[in-house]
């Protein structure tokens, strides 16, 4: 396939998947495979993981799209450890089994909490260790769907109109047509941003455990989550966005979807299965702005093969890093900025993801140029605003999942 007919099929389907699976309200973690939308109760939806405020404990949610947990499935925080960015040397793993939607059993390394996890203040362990939260939720994501549409149909039409593509992929946009995406990713229909999962109820996970439980290897954490079937693992998230986004983006459905199956299978210790696809997609987004090869990390100097190697490699592994040797949360991609990109002020900050940051703002800038906030959809926050330091962070539903018959 040329490279200019490729980054076409690239954009109509990324439009397609706008109008679709997004509008299911299937969080960031979207145009899944069939085996995962086949049972929402095994789709995780997003993944949060950052510090306490006091420097204590690790906060963690899982959201999941069905509208309760099953009973046949383990639900999996994956907490690896290091003294070093990227390189971990232990790992800990809090799993939660639920015997019905009142009688879940957690344990984190040898530590356990059993009982009743619906109460809003927690279920203890039983040494006080961690605690944890179970039940409908309203999901913290927001994203200017329709905005976001309108701008890929924009690009598109550049495309279809003539706009070349270099040989890394990188489309050359005009001035105008920048103006146009960046204005069209702004706005709704021509007016105020509008959020398309406004109030939608998801299942959350939340846990909320000592520090010295998951640090056994040291300060830098990467955090991962899977749901875990009888034969094998179903779905797994890290960071937003980047399974379902750029993975099998230009293939046909068919092998898409297995190219997905089996990212969902794997675990960040797979990542190299994947760099080589992740970074055939991320021409587009660098083209966005105008510019070519000022995303994050892209080397400009190298073959063209080459120039998206590095951040494709990052987000293979796809892990939300947290310094838990900090409390102060503030951005998404601190640690690895701090790590990668010379960001010497963003040493101290926890990074991961809290429920209140704008991550998917974030994660377009730093595709589209290596900023954290030159690309927006007119949205910063959600309407049901989370917490970042009281348990379970996450708000209370608008209407009771039960009371309106979704709870099922």
């Amino acid at each position: 396939m040329k490279r200019t007919t490729a980054i076409r099929a690239a954009l109509a389907f990324a439009c397609l998947g706008c109008a679709g699976p997004w509008a299911t309200a299937s969080a960031s973690d979207h145009l899944d495979t069939p085996s995962v939308i086949g049972d929402p109760r095994a789709d995780i939806g997003d993944l949060y993981a950052w510090t306490s405020p006091d420097g204590k404990r690790l906060n963690l949610v899982m959201d999941v799209v069905g509208h309760t947990f099953s009973d046949k499935l383990d639900y999996v925080f994956h907490v690896d450890s290091g003294k070093h960015f990227g390189h971990t040397t232990a790992s800990t793993t809090i799993l939660c089994r639920f015997h019905s939607g009142t009688d879940v059993t957690c344990t984190a390394g040898a530590e356990t909490a059993k009982g009743d996890p619906s109460d809003p203040k927690g279920l203890v362990s039983e040494h006080a260790r961690f605690r944890v939260f179970a039940g409908p939720r309203d999901d913290p994501f927001f994203n200017n769907v329709k905005g976001t549409r309108a701008a890929y149909d924009k690009a598109l039409a550049a495309l279809n109109a003539g706009t070349r593509t270099d040989a890394a992929g990188c489309p050359a946009f005009d001035a105008a047509t920048v103006r146009t995406i960046a204005d069209e990713w702004r706005h709704t229909q021509g007016g105020a941003p509008k959020n398309l999962l406004a109030g939608w109820t998801t299942s959350a996970i939340v846990v909320s455990v000592d520090l010295d439980l998951v640090s056994h290897g040291g300060p830098l954490l990467g955090v991962w989550s899977a749901t875990q079937g009888p034969k094998r693992q179903i779905d797994r998230a890290g960071r937003p966005l980047t399974g379902n986004a750029l993975l099998g983006t230009l293939a046909p459905e068919e092998i898409s979807d297995a190219f997905k199956e089996t990212y969902n299978m794997a675990t960040p210790a797979d990542g190299a299965k994947f760099v080589d696809e992740i970074a055939t997609n991320l021409g587009l987004y660098d083209g966005f702005d105008g510019r070519c090869g000022n995303q994050w990390l892209a080397d400009a100097k190298a073959p063209a093969n080459r120039r998206y190697h590095a951040l494709a490699a990052l987000l293979a592994d796809d892990r939300l890093w947290v310094n838990s040797a900090s409390a102060t949360c503030t951005q998404f991609f601190a640690v690895e900025r701090a790590a990668l990109g010379g960001k010497r002020e963003l040493a101290q900050d926890c990074g991961g993801r809290t429920p209140s940051y704008s991550a998917a703002n974030v994660y377009r800038s730093m595709l589209v140029d290596g900023t954290t906030d030159s690309v927006s959809d007119g949205l910063v926050r959600d309407e049901r605003e989370p917490s970042d330091s009281v348990f379970p962070f996450l708000a209370a539903p608008e209407t009771s999942p039960a009371a309106a018959g979704a709870y099922q």
